[in-house]
């Protein structure tokens, strides 16, 4: 699955605190800057300007909602 949201500086350590609950892997990229979505500091080094895709494989209804939460329209 791929997503595409929105993120501010104070909502990453929502966004890791969830997906680190997941049990299968998922990446967070804009452009060509690809970082593990359970890694704070991967994550918050990204560009908050620029819309990011998040890709994993698996389903945990927690990330979904929060994935809902923080869409954008593409």
């Amino acid at each position: 699955m791929v997503k595409m949201i929105r993120l501010t500086p104070d909502q990453v350590q929502h966004f890791v605190d969830v997906a680190s609950k997941c049990d299968f892997d998922i990446d967070i990229s804009y452009n060509r800057y690809i970082v593990d979505a359970k890694s704070f500091l991967g994550v918050y080094g990204l560009d908050f300007a620029r819309p990011l895709k998040v890709a994993y494989n698996g389903y945990n209804s927690e990330l979904e909602e929060l994935l809902k939460q923080y869409a954008i329209a593409c």
